[in-house]
C-alpha cells in the first residue's frame, strides 16, 4: 500500500510538471484565442525595418519562393507617399527573382487602367528594381471559393495562373472601408480584377463598379466577402506562399488613398508568418497593445470599420487560426 502511494505521488508530480512546461523559443507571446493547441501559428517578429531584416524575416519562415515567383504590393496611388519603398523590398524582390505584381482599381484615378497603374509603378520606383506585372491586363479568370457564404468564386487577373509562388509583402495601415489593411486585404482586393474588386465589395452581386459603389452591402458581409476570396488565392496557391508585412507609417488610411492622412503612431516593426489570419491578428494586437499614444485614430478606424470581423470569418472558413504565437528575431 506505501508502493503504491508513492508511485501515485510521483505520477501526479509529474504530470503537473509536463503541464506546467513552455517552450524554450525565445520571445514567444501566445494570445488568449480559444483555438486548439494544436492550430498555434508562428508569426516572427522583428524591430528594425531595413532591407536586410525584411530578407532575414524571409528565412526564417523556411519556405523558399521557387519557380515563377510574384510578390504582391500595392505600388500606391498617385499622390500618396506611405506606400513600401522600392528601396526596402529591392533585395528580397530580387533575391527571389521576383515580378511585382498588381491589379487594377475598381474606383476613379490613376491606376484603374492599365497604361496609367504601369506609368505609376515607375514614378514610384518599382519598375526600377523588378519586372511589374499588372495582372488582370489581359484580362481575369475565376477561382473557386470553397464553403463561401457569399461568394462561390473570386475574379482574379489571368496573370496568376503564370506563377508558381506568390510572397504576399503588405504594408500594414488603416483602411476607410475595411478599417485596416494587411496580409488577407492584399490577397482579396489586391489581386482581384477590376470586376473581381467590384465583385468583392459588392458581396457577390455585381461586376460593375458603378453598380457597386451605388449599392454597398451591409459592413459585415463586405469584410466577410474579403475573407472568403483571401481564401480562393490561399488555397490557389496551397504551401506556395507565405506572407510579410511592414508595420510603419501607421496612417488610418490606405495606400490607395491619393491623400491619406499623416501618421500619428510611431513605426513598429516587420511581422511574418505561413498563416495570413495569425498575421494580421498579430499586427492588429501590435496596434491595440501599443503603448503609444498615437495609436488612438488607428484604433478608432478599425473598430469604426468592424475591422476585425474579417478575421472571424477568415478563421471560421478556414484560411487560418487566430490563435499564434511570435516568435522576435534579433
Amino acid at each position: 500500500m506505501k508502493r503504491n502511494s508513492i508511485l501515485f505521488l510521483l505520477a501526479v508530480t509529474f504530470a503537473l510538471l509536463s503541464c506546467g512546461s513552455k517552450s524554450n523559443t525565445a520571445n514567444e507571446d501566445e494570445t488568449t484565442d480559444s483555438t486548439a493547441v494544436a492550430n498555434v501559428s508562428e508569426v516572427y517578429f522583428i524591430r528594425d525595418i531595413n532591407a536586410e531584416n525584411l530578407v532575414k524575416i524571409y528565412e526564417a519562415l523556411n519556405r523558399s519562393a521557387e519557380g515563377r515567383v510574384a510578390v504582391k504590393i500595392s505600388t500606391g496611388e498617385p499622390g500618396g507617399h506611405h506606400y513600401l519603398d522600392p528601396n526596402l523590398i529591392k533585395n528580397l524582390v530580387q533575391m527571389v527573382n521576383g515580378t511585382i505584381v498588381e491589379c487594377n482599381t475598381a474606383y476613379p484615378g490613376k491606376r484603374m487602367n492599365t497604361a496609367d497603374h504601369l506609368q505609376a509603378a515607375k514614378d514610384h520606383g518599382f519598375t526600377a528594381i523588378a519586372n511589374v506585372d499588372i495582372m488582370d491586363a489581359e484580362g481575369e479568370m475565376q477561382i473557386p471559393v470553397e464553403g463561401g457564404k457569399h461568394l462561390q468564386y473570386d475574379i482574379v487577373g489571368n496573370h496568376l495562373q503564370n506563377y508558381d509562388f506568390m510572397v504576399v509583402l503588405s504594408h500594414f495601415k488603416g483602411h476607410a472601408m475595411g478599417g485596416f489593411g494587411g496580409a488577407l486585404k492584399n490577397i482579396s482586393i489586391g489581386v482581384a480584377s477590376t470586376a473581381g474588386k467590384s465583385w468583392i465589395h459588392s458581396a457577390g452581386t455585381t461586376v460593375n463598379p458603378d453598380e457597386m459603389w451605388a449599392n454597398l452591402p451591409e459592413q459585415d458581409d463586405f469584410t466577410e466577402s474579403m475573407a472568403e476570396a483571401a481564401k480562393a488565392v490561399a488555397d490557389h496557391f496551397g504551401d506556395k506562399i507565405l506572407y510579410i508585412s511592414v508595420l510603419n507609417n501607421l496612417s488610418v488610411d490606405c495606400d490607395c488613398d491619393a491623400n491619406p492622412a499623416e501618421p500619428k503612431m510611431a513605426d513598429i516593426g516587420i511581422m511574418a508568418s505561413l498563416d495570413p489570419v495569425a498575421l494580421d491578428q498579430a499586427c492588429v494586437d501590435m496596434i491595440f497593445n501599443s503603448d503609444d499614444e498615437g495609436r488612438a485614430d488607428l484604433i478608432e478606424r478599425i473598430n469604426s470599420r468592424k475591422g476585425t470581423h474579417i478575421l472571424d470569418h477568415a478563421a471560421t472558413i478556414g484560411v487560418g487560426s487566430k490563435t499564434y504565437k511570435v516568435i522576435e528575431l534579433k
